[in-house]
């Protein structure tokens, strides 16, 4: 099987949450899922308000990732996290 790229984007739930810690703990739970983080990036959205971006692998044949999304958003200072993007990988 092939492997996917993910885009997971996570909502804070105000502007003086710590993203950096977030996306600590969001990667690590990736990875305990059987993905490998990449990059990220944190995307204005209102109000001084940051989405975080997070890019990351993982093997098709693990199949729905919505075990991982709710994992995700109940972490502490997380409003919603979801699947934004799901590509094959090419090469």
């Amino acid at each position: 099987m092939a492997t996917v790229v993910i885009t997971m984007r996570i909502m804070p739930e105000s502007v003086d949450i710590d993203l950096a810690k977030v996306e600590e703990k969001a990667n690590s739970l990736i990875s305990e899922f059987g993905g490998n983080a990449g990059k990220s990036e944190q995307n204005p959205i209102a109000f001084g308000l940051k989405a975080l971006d997070i890019y990351f692998t993982l093997p098709e044949e693990k199949g729905s990732t919505d075990d991982l999304e709710k994992s995700v958003s109940e972490l502490e200072g997380v409003q919603s996290a979801e699947v934004t993007d799901v590509r094959r990988a090419v090469g």
